[in-house]
């Protein structure tokens, strides 16, 4: 399905199928409406963060394809209208250190075996000038790393993370690393020495380095040596008040700093202790802008991470919900930098 957006038509559209399309601007035909609906806006979905890797190195058995039991596949990116999806490789804490690269590597093998050989119209992207240059059909998929647990204290293996794809790092998840502490690691420490060489790394490389996760300490730190930063999916603490979320003071240095900054859809990040919908998500974007990000927003699902998800956005192939709904509140041209230009402009190489 196409994700459709139109200053006239709103509401959650979950059975049409959209066909003939004449071109931007002029009419398109809506099957099972029986009329057609002008002025229509079609919208690509940069998404900055899912775990469909992680699973699918859980459970070897899950296709890409259709499986029922992932948030994103490729049939799904498809219906969404998907343009950009990154993929995220975490290694969870399980894993003996002895092993972590290696299982690093496992799971950049599922994404060229699984994901981008059996199916060619994923296209890994390394560039703004690759993702310009997708033909129609085409869905971009940016590598990137979850916590610097895999490399241990080798800046040769992230090297060669770089050199398989990976253009973004998250330097920690939620714990402690030879990189920094993460948010829920009591100590709070910031960036150690280590640390320090990695994101300087990432400037020399012109990789993103995303401080989802990162704890407080750790996070300032960046902002005083990192040179392309984001937030991939974190929402705010003045909404909710999870330690994952950003502060007001944290949220206004990203933006002075010029950072793309992704709203994510995990449920304890939105709200506390109900089930969240769709204008929660609205409540941590209002606030975004708020503080002056409107030009910073984008949006880090966490699909394929989470085990309860926000009504009316299940699965990737939901998208379209989502921007439905913001279309009622915002213009096109906001709604197109949320949905994807946002994290392209910002994209370092």
């Amino acid at each position: 399905m196409l994700v459709f957006a139109n200053r006239f038509v709103y509401g959650y559209f979950s059975s049409i199928r959209f066909v003939d399309i004449h071109s931007n601007k002029k009419s398109i035909v809506i099957k099972g409406i029986g009329k057609t609906v002008v002025e229509g806006l079609f919208l690509k979905v940069f998404d900055a963060h899912c775990d469909v890797l992680w699973k699918m190195w859980e459970n070897k058995g899950l296709s890409f394809k259709d499986s029922e039991d992932l948030h994103v596949t490729w049939d799904g990116l498809k219906q969404g209208d998907a343009r950009v999806q990154c993929f995220a490789v975490y290694v969870p804490e399980k894993v003996k250190k002895e092993s972590v690269f290696h299982v690093a590597l496992e799971m950049i093998d599922i994404f060229y075996e699984k994901i981008l050989r059996r199916f060619p119209n994923m296209r890994l992207v390394t560039t703004k000038k690759e993702i310009s240059e997708l033909k129609p059909g085409q869905i971009g998929a940016i590598l990137t790393l979850e916590g610097c647990d895999a490399i241990g204290t080798d800046l040769e293996k992230l090297r060669t993370l770089y050199r398989l794809g990976v253009t973004s790092v998250g330097l920690t998840w939620n714990h402690a690393n030879a990189v920094a502490d993460g948010i829920l690691e009591e100590r709070g420490a910031g960036l150690s020495s280590f640390g320090r060489e990695v994101v300087r790394m990432n400037n020399e490389y012109f990789i993103w380095t995303d401080v989802s996760h990162l704890s407080v300490r750790g996070f300032w730190d960046v902002m005083e040596t990192g040179d392309f930063v984001i937030a991939s999916h974190s929402n705010c603490k003045a909404v909710c008040a999870n330690p994952r979320n950003l502060s007001n003071d944290q949220i206004q240095a990203l933006i002075q700093k010029n950072a793309a900054i992704g709203v994510t859809f995990v449920p304890q990040f939105l709200a506390e202790g109900t089930e969240t919908t769709i204008i929660d998500i609205i409540r941590h974007i209002e606030h975004y802008c708020s503080l002056g990000a409107e030009n910073n927003i984008g949006f880090g699902s966490d699909f394929d991470g989470i085990d309860h998800t926000v009504h009316g956005l299940g699965k990737y192939e939901d998208y379209f919900n989502l921007v439905n709904s913001l279309l009622k509140y915002y213009s096109e041209t906001t709604v197109k930098g949320f949905i994807f230009n946002n994290f392209f402009s910002r994209f370092p190489r």
